[in-house]
């Protein structure tokens, strides 16, 4: 290994140099692996999150040590937990957002040494104000063979390119290195109070830079007419905005009729907020669109509302839409597009088709020929329960896939009371008689004094599947899954009548408080859930023939379940976790970490990161991780080893990226 002079540059950047490997004398031999690459947050633009690597395999993953730690702790003002973000593996350099700030960080890929530095502009106000801030998901890499550019979004909402050798700025992009998001939207945007931001990772195809929106988390927004989350294509090389597609349809645009005569207007959000895929050969970018403002009140928007909750694949050079599919008419649920539909090529009737697998929150994958938007099997409107809330409007059907079957549990009934106990199996019974169940898209209701107080619904509206999405293997035709059964209640709010059109104020009715065991929302008995576990799995599903090959619990049983005192001498199966967690496929394994940290037998607090054989699911090793998952996994080959890198954190420990390769 040369010797290298590494210093840092008053901008922040350390010089951009390049990476070397220590050499590895035991693999270090003419017949070792090349080096791989991750060039795109899913991998590859068809988010596949897979790579063919099986150095690690089911017969050493036990015997993997940590390679390297990069902790964020120091990066910005205050420390960062909830690290999402997937590392760009690109000539031996990862590069990613890091940071309560949401800097850029180069490391060494052998070492974890930081090669760089890119410190986020000071945003002031833009930032205080920011609907999504923390470290953000990653960044975008392009190069045209001489210029290579690594792009990301601010927690402002500003675009940003920089020299991905020094991290500089390049100046040739945008206004000195920047586009404003907040302009050329096709709407007057405060620049600083702006209810819009991003925070995943951009995508790049066929030059252009596509970038979406997100707005304030959560599902009673203070006001309809918020900030629209259009989806916006940029010349990668000027920064120069070539297209501009609305979610909300204008007046004469296709879909504008699917809202009420007034109401597309009014309404807000419906950003796509989600990773976005794309077929660079067909020249097509599918974006995830989320709801219109109200996720749980549609009373203000009647009609199916297009683009809300659908697929819609459009041009990459112009934006212009080729086709869409509608996943829920008119949400209520908030069932959000949560993360980037899966491109694939399966065999279907003979021959091989051009497919995209949707995951969505509610567990289902909705595939499609990603050519047409046509279901490659049937998927038959169904009739669903409507509501009593005055004045909503309700679609009398949604789509429900006939293949393949869902990947977590859907809708909820008294065979998913948790039943530990005939004692806790009484009281959960007691706490679910005070709301209304039913099927899946059981819509809210106008809760009652006495009851029932709202509905439940499982899955709940941060899914089954969230941001992080699946995986897939290209020569097995399997998408991997993390879900997690997780029981909300919808339904606990009104519009309050004295408030005029527009503004959301709400008029809670909740359970008395004396009622025993019963706290608003609350569905546990003394903190264990209402719904029998397992609470988290890993599901494989085989798209050759719309089928799952296996289903395994993820995770261990968390502590509060496992110390609780009403289960004190009761056997109970491990419960696997609830959570957010994506996995990774390798030739042989998929790789996933606990989405909790929970106490161990010799008393550390920690997780796993876990591996699984793909073709039985069998739990083959688990290593020992200081933080849980917090953001999705990646693999590379480098000098001869094989590497695993992924953001781990929690309440108990500091974002970091952490890496892991065999011992030498």
């Amino acid at each position: 290994m040369h010797a290298l002079n590494r210093r840092l540059m008053l901008t922040t950047t350390i010089g951009g140099l390049a990476a070397a490997a220590l050499p590895i004398p035991a693999l270090a031999q003419t017949t070792a692996p090349a080096d791989t690459e991750w060039r795109s947050y899913g991998n590859d633009l068809a988010h596949t999150r897979h790579a063919p690597l099986d150095q690690i395999n089911g017969n050493n993953f036990n015997k993997l040590e940590v390679a390297w730690e990069f902790s964020t702790k120091n990066l910005g003002p205050r420390a960062e937990v909830i690290l999402q973000g997937t590392p760009l593996l690109i000539k031996g350099k990862l590069y990613c957002t890091a940071g309560a700030r949401r800097d850029v960080v180069c490391l060494d890929a052998a070492t974890g040494e930081l090669l760089w530095l890119h410190k986020a502009p000071d945003e002031g106000a833009r930032v205080r104000n920011a609907p999504r801030r923390l470290s953000g998901r990653g960044v975008g890499y392009w190069t045209d063979g001489t210029i290579e550019r690594i792009i990301y979004v601010t927690i402002g909402y500003q675009m940003v390119a920089l020299d991905a050798r020094t991290g500089l700025m390049d100046l040739a992009f945008g206004v000195h290195g920047m586009v404003d998001l907040k302009k050329e939207i096709d709407q007057d945007l405060d620049p600083e109070k702006a209810d819009i931001g991003l925070h995943t990772a951009p995508t790049i195809a066929n030059d252009v830079i596509i970038i979406g929106a997100a707005h304030t988390a959560g599902n009673t927004p203070a006001v309809i007419k918020n900030a629209r989350g259009y989806v916006r294509g940029y010349d990668v090389k000027t920064g120069k905005r070539l297209w501009i597609f609305h979610t909300i349809p204008h007046k004469g645009e296709f879909g504008y009729d699917t809202w009420a005569p007034g109401t597309a207007e009014e309404a807000g959000n419906t950003g796509a907020w989600a990773q976005i895929s794309a077929d660079e050969e067909l020249g097509l970018a599918y974006l995830g669109v989320e709801m219109p403002t109200g996720d749980q009140m549609g009373f203000y928007r009647p009609g199916n509302n297009l683009f809300a909750e659908s697929i819609v694949a459009v041009d990459t050079r112009t934006g212009k839409r080729r086709w869409h599919y509608q996943m829920v008419h008119h949400g209520l649920w908030d069932y959000d597009v949560p993360c980037a539909a899966i491109l694939c090529d399966i065999p279907h009737n003979g021959r091989i088709i051009k497919a995209l697998a949707q995951p969505t929150k509610q567990s289902w994958l909705f595939v499609l020929d990603r050519e047409t938007g046509k279901p490659v099997w049937p998927i038959p409107e169904k009739r669903v329960p409507a509501g009593d809330v005055p004045g909503e409007w309700y679609s009398k059907t949604q789509p429900h896939p006939s293949k393949p079957p869902p990947f977590d549990r859907q809708g909820f009934g008294a065979d998913d009371i948790v039943d530990f106990t005939p004692e806790i199996k009484e009281r959960a019974l007691k706490i679910a008689s005070y709301y209304k169940w039913g099927p899946v898209y059981t819509a809210p209701i106008m809760p009652k004094k006495g009851g029932p107080y709202g509905v439940i619904n499982m899955p709940g509206y941060i899914g089954g599947i969230n941001w992080p999405g699946g995986a897939y293997d290209p020569v097995e035709h399997t998408v991997y899954t993390y879900s997690q059964t997780n029981l909300l209640t919808i339904g606990n709010v009104i519009p309050n009548p004295d408030k005029k059109m527009g503004e959301f104020s709400m008029v809670h009715v909740n359970p008395p408080a004396d009622t025993p065991g019963v706290r608003p929302g609350d569905l546990t008995v003394d903190g264990i859930p209402l719904v029998k576990p397992p609470y988290g799995r890993i599901t494989a599903t085989n798209l050759a023939t719309g089928t799952q090959s296996w289903q395994t619990v993820h995770g261990e049983t968390p502590d509060n379940i496992r110390n609780h005192p009403l289960l004190k001498g009761v056997k109970i199966p491990r419960t696997g976790m609830i959570g957010k967690v994506g996995p990774l496929s390798t030739k042989s394994l998929v790789i996933c970490g606990d989405p909790m940290t929970y106490t161990d037998e010799t008393g550390r607090v920690g997780a796993r990161l876990r591996a699984y054989d793909k073709k039985t699911g069998e739990e083959k090793g688990a290593v020992f991780i200081p933080g849980e998952q917090t953001g999705s996994p990646m693999t590379y080959m480098l000098g001869g080893r094989q590497y695993i890198v992924l953001a781990i954190g929690g309440r108990s420990y500091n974002g970091a990226f952490i890496a892991f390769r065999l011992p030498a």
